[in-house]
């Protein structure tokens, strides 16, 4: 089945951006929401409630589950760590100049210093204590929010998103948008089940994370269009 190549309208371009204003906008106000709920500890007892449901009855350090799913876990949480990431980055990064995208590989490289910026400033900022359990894995940072599932939220949901640029095919697009997802997800429930954080810090991981991811992949797309325009002016000349 033949590609549709036909040029999205300028139109088309402002009612995408519009929309993704709404739901940036919606995240952020979602977050800041979650944030006076924690601060006043109203979520308490519902965060601790559900990490004790992930722990072994009879020993409060251990995990539900074998063994070996603990250490799934840690292999899962360690897709969210910075060496892993900064790895995927730099990964996507050369593939992105192999293409001579050198805007992208630019936003790519901001959207990310700017996610370990924001989740650097949320965490001295709100300073919530990690769970009070032993924990599965080493941690080294405040609690709220979840530096993991933030990071995580920004690379994967980023590059995702930006590697949809390189292709028009539909399903490879969605292909690339669905498996970051799930990556996000992902390392986000394998911090709760390694009992590091508390539902709400990955949640609020999750809010923070897709605002700025979704902020950058609304500034894609609008140098995308405005690339296209540019060619188009040049064409009729």
């Amino acid at each position: 089945m033949p590609l549709d190549r036909r040029p999205i309208t300028g139109a088309v371009h402002r009612r995408r951006h519009r929309f993704s204003y709404i739901i940036i906008v919606a995240l952020i106000v979602a977050f800041f929401v979650l944030a006076e709920l924690v601060s006043r500890g109203i979520t308490q007892a519902w965060d601790q409630a559900t990490i004790l449901s992930l722990r072994s009855g009879g020993n409060i350090a251990d995990p539900i589950g074998p063994a070996w799913m603990e250490e799934a876990g840690r292999d899962v949480t360690a897709l969210g760590s910075y060496i892993v990431l900064v790895f995927l980055v730099a990964s996507a990064t050369g593939f992105l100049a192999l293409l001579g995208r050198w805007r992208l590989v630019g936003l790519l490289a901001a959207s990310v210093i700017g996610g370990m910026v924001i989740s650097a400033l949320l965490k001295f900022g709100f300073d919530r204590p990690r769970p009070d359990i032993p924990h599965s894995a080493r941690v080294f940072t405040a609690s709220f929010p979840s530096g993991h599932a933030t990071l995580s939220t920004v690379v994967f949901l980023v590059i995702g998103g930006l590697l949809t640029r390189t292709t028009e095919d539909p399903q490879i697009r969605s292909y690339f948008v669905s498996l970051s997802i799930i990556l996000t997800v992902a390392v986000g429930f394998s911090r709760l089940y390694l009992g590091v954080h508390y539902p709400t810090d990955v949640l609020a991981g999750w809010l923070v994370g897709g605002a700025w991811a979704l902020g950058c992949w609304t500034i894609a797309s609008k140098l995308e269009a405005k690339s296209s325009a540019v060619a188009s002016t040049r064409d009729l000349r």
